[in-house]
Parts: C-alpha cells; sequence; structure tokens
C-alpha cells in the first residue's frame, strides 16, 4: 500500500486545515488509519487513528477536542481537519495504515505534509 499525504501549510494561531491522505491499493477499507506527527527536535508521536470501518476513532490528549479523523473508503483517503491550531502543532504530519488499531501495527507510512503554525 502506497500513502500520499497533502493538505499542509502555513497558517496563523487559531486557524484551520484538512489533512489529506490518499492510499492507492485494493484493500484500503481493510486497515486501521492514523495520523503522526514529528515537530523539529523531536520525536514522532501519535496523533489520531480510525478503524477501518471509521466507527471508532482515538485521539492523543494534546489534540482531542481540536483535531477529527475520518475516512472516505469510497475514496481511498483518510482527513485529519484541524481546528484552533496552536503553535505546538507545527510538525510534519505523517499518516499511517496498519493491520489494527496498535500502534506497533502501522507499517506503512506516507511522506508526511509540513504544516507550520504561526504566532
Amino acid at each position: 500500500v502506497q500513502l500520499q499525504a497533502s493538505g499542509g501549510g502555513l497558517v496563523q494561531a487559531g486557524g484551520s486545515l484538512r489533512l489529506s491522505c490518499a492510499v492507492s491499493g485494493r484493500t484500503f477499507n481493510s486497515y486501521a488509519m492514523g495520523w503522526f506527527r514529528q515537530a523539529p527536535g523531536k520525536e514522532r508521536e501519535f496523533v489520531a487513528k480510525i478503524t477501518w470501518s471509521g466507527g471508532s476513532t482515538s485521539y492523543a490528549g494534546s489534540v482531542k477536542g481540536r483535531f477529527t479523523i475520518s475516512r472516505d473508503n469510497a475514496k481511498n483517503t483518510v482527513y485529519l481537519q484541524i481546528n484552533n491550531l496552536k503553535p505546538e502543532d507545527t510538525a510534519v504530519y505523517y499518516c499511517a495504515a496498519g493491520s489494527s488499531l496498535r500502534l506497533a501495527d502501522f507499517g506503512s507510512w506516507g511522506q508526511g505534509t509540513l504544516v507550520t503554525v504561526s504566532r
């Protein structure tokens, strides 16, 4: 499976962005999908994940209430709606596909899209 993330950019604090991740492959709807991010000088961290059906989601505490993950299996695409952006959200955002919701099972990664939040 191949993943292509897009939608990043420069935005002012308080603004919004919607990230997209297009997934190639015939079995998209069998994968759990997730978003992760890596800020400059920091390790990659989990942001959000969603089951193959879209029926269950989970978020990191730092983004809960501001970020929303969703998926459209007909379009082989997963989204991350980001609202009320904060400077500390600045990072490269990666989408990933997993055989389950366990973070260790996310084994396929996209190239990342950069989100920069100015004060």
